[in-house]
């Protein structure tokens, strides 16, 4: 079954965020430190995807770019932000702290990133889970981190995840190779750390970004790549 990766990290989410929910409570101050030693790692995952296709570093600028005036114009923040704060409100009676932040900063953690798109391609191109087995394993663990410090709303990440892995492998299970080329992964990568940095920033405290108005450019880059090869081949 293609969708058995998906399923093992939708669940490890919901694990950490369990572990995270019912550790005791952690000292202000410890609370802080973790945070930010999370942060460094973060940002350390994105530098080393970011770095990892410098041979296209025009095409990464200008995809970062025109992805941020596409966000912008399409509000994506806002409407991140509005579906966030209508999950607290429905789990107001459940759980009476934030949730908003914990869900937005957990869902661009667990879905920005190359892990989540070759792992889902290889899941429905070959039925191969290791990728993601392995993501699950990173996931569970900052879930359990995530939730000690921003609380459960990182568990409601699991529903996007599973959405936005869950489709990939299952177009790639149907459409074919054309999704596991390097002219797909690598840009994407890329662009994907850069956003993963960003994340990494927020969390440290240092700057709020706009993350989800930079989205676009996960799918810019690899379009243009792609026409720009095409155009190249003719």
């Amino acid at each position: 079954m293609f969708l058995i990766g998906t399923i093992v990290d939708v669940v490890a989410i919901l694990l950490g965020t369990a572990i995270g929910y019912f550790l005791p409570r952690i000292p202000d101050r410890m609370r802080e430190t973790v945070t930010v030693g999370v942060a460094l790692c973060v940002i350390a995952i994105g530098l080393s995807m970011a770095l990892s296709d410098m041979n296209d570093i025009v095409l990464i600028i200008f995809s970062v770019v025109m992805g941020a005036v596409t966000g912008e114009l399409l509000k994506i923040e806002a409407r991140f932000e509005r579906l966030a704060h209508r999950l607290e409100e429905r789990f107001r009676r459940l759980y009476r702290g934030p949730i908003a932040q914990g869900f937005i900063s957990a869902t661009l953690l667990f879905c920005v990133g190359s892990m989540s798109i070759v792992g889902a391609v290889q899941d429905g191109l070959q039925g191969d889970h290791k990728t993601l087995f392995a993501k699950s394993v990173l996931d569970g663990f900052s879930a359990v981190v995530l939730t000690s410090t921003l609380g459960p709303g990182v568990g409601l990440a699991a529903i996007p995840v599973l959405v936005y892995q869950g489709l990939i492998a299952l177009i790639s299970n149907l459409f074919g190779s054309f999704l596991d080329t390097p002219l797909v992964i690598e840009p994407i990568t890329a662009a994907g750390g850069l956003l993963i940095v960003a994340i990494g920033i927020q969390l440290a405290g240092l700057r709020r970004i706009s993350v989800p108005n930079l989205l676009p450019a996960i799918v810019i880059a690899p379009m243009v790549k792609v026409v720009i090869h095409a155009i190249s081949h003719m």
